[in-house]
């Protein structure tokens, strides 16, 4: 069949898709789950050859190349980005020489799937960049050869919308744009399905459609509702049920002839085109052909009343009437004191809570940051910590969160976990990388900056999760964002820094800092931005640990006339650290809202005589400090 014909032939009968590509291969035992499956194009092309034959063999009348995943963004984290046409062009020759094999006129479609990272503000990919990149896979498998382009398993509207842009700027082929839903009937970013149809009409798909989710339910509801409003061509891939972990393996549970009746029915109520994705198999595919083959659409109507799926009872976001902490209060009018504290690496709390105590003790602390994970070491939660200081202390802590260390998911339920024990100050970080700590093979995560998490909190202080849900009502985080004063590139530095503050973060922790003019300059630039800033100031207690941190650990400049004095100092270098913490301490408070210090290895010896010192700064009628400016 060749391409030119596809629509006249949909004029008549439905056409069959193939079912999972992904799922096969792990179903055959041949696949880890890290192993990346577009480059089985040139390891196993005999596997991936065999799953094409065995799906035409079933009755299928389009097939689908195994280059879902052969963007270069996703080929980036296998090591693979330089190898994106290669994979592309081997997955459409190896569907042609299963279409030759049989002897059938099947469509061969370019897969293509999402790039695999969020997109901005809440990510690193911008609008513009994730056009490119599917411009350039779509123009090598329209070279190659494909008699159509499928785009599939979207979750983001205004991805799939660059995607589809990007096929209409780079070939002149049948486009078939899939989104997916969840099991409540909307897209993850919150579509309906007729809100999918008016949005992707605009833009000119020759078919819209619905694939993968949870199940043939969910999909069958869906194509209902689209038929009721759309005037372009409907397709529909379900899954084969939920995924359930059993024996090493992802196993789904519809079966064939549950799915092929099914199939059935969404092509009685306006789809057009029918196959299976994850979990489908040649078997599946086999019992959808025998269903759909004794259906005329012609004498099928398109536009079947909707049945619609019943409507979400969520409650309307409530305002937040959290009235500002002490915290923030001190922010806003005084120069406000924070001091890191690290989780145990143990369970037993006893020992931090006694430290805090002591330095609440002094009457200069107003908060404590509880570090996420610092240095990629196993300690105790740092949501769960700052829990406990939250309830029995009155010291309120700073939550650090680590976007390395959690995918969007745990995001939001950590945060969600925050709200629900009145932890209101979240700081976002990075986070360490795993490789450094003390599970060198763990894996790094990547999908959100610390900008997008700034504004994934924002969303939710408006009632909003990250679909733009409606969730139980608005939260009420404090939210923090980091700052380098030593960044290589100070430009770059402080237009991170206004993307944040254009997030909505409400202040800022800067890394120590040790260099005066670098204190004098960044407060002329810091102050014009309107937001309380707490510089860093961590004490040296010795030339080695200058050293170190210099040369280890990043963010951090120790200027070499300070590690040649503590050189020079011997067994007095902790006097003479002691003596420039102060001197930091007392430029700090002349030019920002607050100081952030951190003890060197929880040895609060020099905390505390720091926060004596600042009692004694604030004493001073001399000192015209951040207090004294707001009286």
């Amino acid at each position: 069949m060749r391409t030119s014909e596809l629509f006249e032939h949909l004029q008549s009968s439905p056409l069959l898709c193939d079912g999972a590509m992904g799922t096969e291969l792990y179903r055959k035992g041949w696949v880890s789950f890290d192993q990346c499956l577009d480059e089985l194009n040139s390891d196993r092309p005999d596997l991936v050859r065999t799953i094409h034959q065995e799906y035409i063999a079933a009755g299928a009348d389009i097939i689908e190349t195994n280059t879902f995943g052969a963007n270069r963004i996703k080929l980036e984290t296998h090591s693979l980005d330089s190898h994106v046409e290669t994979l592309n062009r081997q997955g459409v020759s190896l569907a042609q020489q299963a279409r030759s094999a049989s002897g059938r006129s099947v469509l061969v479609a370019g897969a293509i799937g999402p790039i695999g990272k969020p997109l901005a503000p809440l990510g690193p990919i911008s609008l513009g960049t994730v056009r490119d990149i599917f411009t350039e896979q779509i123009g090598i498998l329209a070279d190659a050869g494909v008699d159509m382009i499928i785009l599939e398993t979207f979750a983001s509207m205004p991805e799939l919308t660059q995607a589809i842009l990007a096929a209409r700027s780079a070939c002149q082929l049948p486009v078939i744009a899939q989104i997916t839903l969840t099991e409540d009937g909307r897209t993850p970013d919150n579509y309906s399905p007729e809100e999918i149809v008016k949005t992707l009409e605009s833009i000119g798909p020759d078919i819209i459609g619905l694939n993968c989710s949870v199940g043939s339910q969910i999909i069958l509801e869906g194509i209902k509702q689209m038929a009721a409003v759309s005037t372009t061509r409907l397709s529909a891939q379900p899954n084969a049920g939920f995924a359930t972990y059993v024996g090493g393996r992802f196993v789904y549970r519809s079966p064939s002839d549950y799915m092929a009746s099914q199939a059935k029915l969404m092509i009685e109520s306006g789809a057009i085109i029918v196959g299976g994705c994850c979990g489908t198999t040649p078997e599946h595919i086999s019992k959808m052909r025998a269903s759909i083959d004794t259906i005329d659409i012609r004498t099928t109507s398109s536009h079947i009343k909707p049945f619609p799926l019943p409507a979400a009872t969520i409650s309307p976001p409530v305002s937040s009437d959290t009235p500002a902490s002490n915290f923030q209060n001190k922010l806003k009018s005084g120069f406000a004191v924070s001091v890191e504290v690290l989780p145990p690496k143990g369970f037993n709390t006893a020992a931090t809570i006694e430290s805090i105590k002591s330095l609440s003790a002094t009457g200069m602390l107003d908060a404590v940051n509880i570090p996420d994970s610092p240095r990629a070491t196993g300690r105790l939660s740092a949501l769960i910590l700052s829990s406990i200081v939250r309830s029995t202390l009155s010291v309120e802590p700073i939550l650090h969160l680590a976007t390395r260390h959690r995918n969007l998911v745990a995001l939001h339920s950590e945060i969600l976990g925050a709200q629900a024990m009145d932890v209101q100050n979240i700081f976002v970080i990075m986070g360490d990388l795993p490789r450094i700590g003390d599970y060198p093979d763990a894996t790094a995560v990547s999908d959100i900056t610390a900008t997008g998490l700034i504004s994934l909190l924002t969303q939710f202080n408006k009632g909003l999760d990250l679909a733009s849900r409606v969730i139980d009502g608005r939260t009420s985080f404090h939210i923090g964002g980091a700052f380098n004063m030593n960044a290589r590139d100070p430009d770059r530095e402080l237009r991170i820094l206004k993307r944040k503050i254009e997030a909505g973060a409400h202040f800022i922790l800067t890394q120590p800092v040790y260099d005066q003019d670098l204190i004098e300059y960044w407060s002329d630039q810091l102050n014009t931005l309107k937001i309380p800033i707490l510089m860093g100031l961590l004490p040296l207690r010795s030339s080695r640990h200058a050293e170190f941190l210099h040369n280890e650990v990043p963010g951090i400049v120790i200027p070499a006339k300070i590690r040649s004095e503590l050189e020079k100092s011997g067994k007095a270098a902790g006097t003479v650290g002691l003596t420039l913490a102060k001197e930091m301490l007392e430029t700090c408070y002349e030019h920002f809202s607050g100081v952030y210090l951190l003890p060197s290895s929880d040895n609060f010896d020099t905390t505390l005589q720091l926060l004596e010192h600042l009692r004694t700064l604030k004493a001073r009628p001399d000192r015209l400090g951040v207090d004294a400016q707001n009286l």
